[in-house]
């Protein structure tokens, strides 16, 4: 059976629909994903082993300029590559109105959330087959429950398996045991304070841990060597891929990460880690999985959505240090 996957974005909803795909090759071997996702996400995908082939999409390029994507000719491609294939069923696992509208150019029915239960009501209509999912849980739960109805399987009671090989992706780098720091993020109120972030990494350093610090642009590089400067066992890391970045956080002994979609990889991977969460709370979107730690922050602002005010009174290094201790003791 070959089924085409429609989740383009983000990270994390990337990352979250991975535990589904190994439900539906457990539940029924043979089965082979295509999976239409956003280009900057396109090797996730790929280290699945039930996924056959990736089919990269661009729609947030496009949009900035769709007179280029119409002349290079790559909307052409792109939609004629689904015509070409052969698919027993499309799952749009998205629930939006883009996913919907690409999932017509495939020649096969197509399942996704009713009305009731898509992120955009209007994109069921899309749909040969509507499957109620409830709203208040977790979004890797949502995504499973979907997999299950459209494949016609029983749902594990198991706590969902991302089927990620992380011994292959971390490779056999050598050197200290370090933590990983992951403070990249999108929201200005996500951000762990960075004075915080400093004693942390002072502490861990103090106890001959390594502390490694990835980065993704100016600001971030700039962030990550006044957190380095002057320890010895702390490192701002040289600027990667996705898969660089995977590879780094595969061979960590633990993570600390803000609210982020790398922070989601982490937990994909099977790392220890602790997330931060301000403006957020973890119930619905909070990284997934085993060895997972949410530390939230208690002040008045906490959990309240603003992507703005600073949400992280309550939540100092002292308390996620006490946090990390035990993972790093575990995985000595």
């Amino acid at each position: 059976m070959r089924v085409l996957l429609i989740k383009t974005s983000s990270l994390g909803d990337v990352v979250h629909t991975l535990p589904a795909l190994t439900d539906a090759a457990r539940a029924l071997p043979g089965i082979q994903f295509d999976w239409v996702v956003e280009e900057g996400f396109a090797e996730i995908p790929s280290w699945h082993p039930a996924v056959a082939a990736v089919i990269p999409v661009a729609i947030r390029r496009w949009r900035k300029q769709p007179l280029q994507a119409w002349r290079s000719g790559e909307w052409q491609a792109f939609k004629q590559r689904l015509k070409s294939t052969h698919y027993d069923l499309v799952i749009d696992a998205q629930g939006l109105l883009k996913s919907a509208w690409l999932s017509r150019y495939a020649s096969a029915p197509v399942s996704g959330l009713d009305k009731h239960s898509a992120r955009e009501p209007l994109a069921s209509w899309f749909y040969a087959h509507r499957y109620p999912v409830a709203w208040g849980q977790h979004a890797v739960e949502r995504v499973r429950q979907l997999m299950a109805q459209a494949l016609g399987y029983v749902l594990p009671t198991s706590t969902g398996d991302y089927g990620l090989p992380r011994e292959r992706l971390a490779g056999s780098a050598a050197g200290e045991p370090y933590v990983l720091f992951l403070h990249g993020t999108t929201w200005a109120s996500k951000h762990w304070p960075e004075h915080e972030w400093r004693a942390l990494a002072e502490a861990i350093t103090a106890r001959g841990m390594g502390v490694k610090v990835p980065w993704g642009n100016a600001a971030e590089q700039a962030r990550a060597e006044r957190l380095c400067a002057g320890l010895a066992h702390a490192q701002v890391l040289d600027k990667m891929n996705l898969a660089g970045v995977a590879a780094t956080i595969a061979g960590a002994k633990a993570c600390v990460a803000v609210d982020t979609g790398l922070g989601h990889l982490a937990a994909a991977l099977d790392v220890p880690s602790i997330s931060l969460y301000g403006p957020t709370l973890p119930a619905n979107v909070g990284a997934y999985g085993q060895g997972q730690i949410h530390l939230c922050a208690s002040g008045p602002l906490a959990g309240l959505g603003d992507r703005e005010a600073p949400c992280f009174d309550g939540l100092g290094a002292t308390q996620v240090l006490a946090a990390l201790n035990p993972l790093l003791t575990e995985s000595a």
